[in-house]
């Protein structure tokens, strides 16, 4: 990618800049209950079932944890209790940022607006985004676009809300599955691939890789 001076820079958050820790939160729930590898291949199922659950109309973060929970109790012969769905949902306000997330955005964010597009609660993000350390100009969730990533709407609804174009924005996200095959599709040009070890590369999607946030500024030459 071309260094490019975008209007806005606009971010996934959780993954991306929040430490997201799903897996985390299952092993404190079920660790006690299952097996390592049992564990692991819950924590995958847990993984495939909230892609899922947002691919359809909006519903409820809460319904998109506990009913992926529900499901991999049910494929790997779990009891489920809704408690323990709504333990793990409950966690998600604590996870803080990535350790170099505060320092990479504080070198951009007094320069460029930054944004954030989450698969996201509102009673739960801006606690996320508070541990962030830095200011966001917009801060846009599933539940605003009532749409959830990689689906179409809520890339449109950003776009709608900042007034500007696909050619006018840098996306920056650890996902392709949730993020940067969507922005690919509607002409998003200019992304960043934050590689935090979720998914292997995928070149063809057309995005400058970064190890971590720090490297943004160099992208946009600052």
């Amino acid at each position: 990618m071309a260094q490019f001076s975008p209007k806005y820079i606009t971010f996934d958050c959780y993954g991306t800049l929040t430490n997201f820790d799903m897996a985390g939160g299952a092993r404190i729930v079920y660790g006690d209950r299952l097996s390592p590898d049992q564990m692991t291949a819950f924590i995958e199922s847990f993984r495939g079932y909230r892609i899922d659950e947002v691919l359809g109309p909006w519903k409820p973060f809460r319904e998109v944890v506990c009913n992926a929970v529900e499901r991999s109790c049910k494929k790997h012969r779990i009891p489920y209790d809704r408690a323990d769905g709504e333990r793990i949902y409950a966690m998600v306000p604590s996870w803080g940022p990535h350790p170099d997330v505060t320092e990479g955005l504080s070198r951009i964010a007094d320069k460029i607006p930054l944004v954030i597009l989450s698969n996201a609660a509102n009673e739960q993000i801006h606690h996320n985004v508070a541990l962030l350390g830095v200011p966001f100009h917009k801060v846009l969730t599933a539940e605003d676009a009532q749409s959830y990533k990689p689906r179409y709407r809520g890339f449109e609804y950003m776009l709608d809300t900042l007034g500007c174009g696909p050619e006018d924005i840098l996306h920056v996200s650890s996902s392709f599955r949730y993020d940067l095959m969507t922005a690919y599709d509607l002409g998003i040009t200019s992304k960043a691939w934050v590689n935090r070890g979720h998914e292997p590369a995928n070149p063809f999607y057309g995005y400058a890789e970064i190890p971590d946030t720090r490297g943004l500024a160099g992208l946009v030459g600052l």
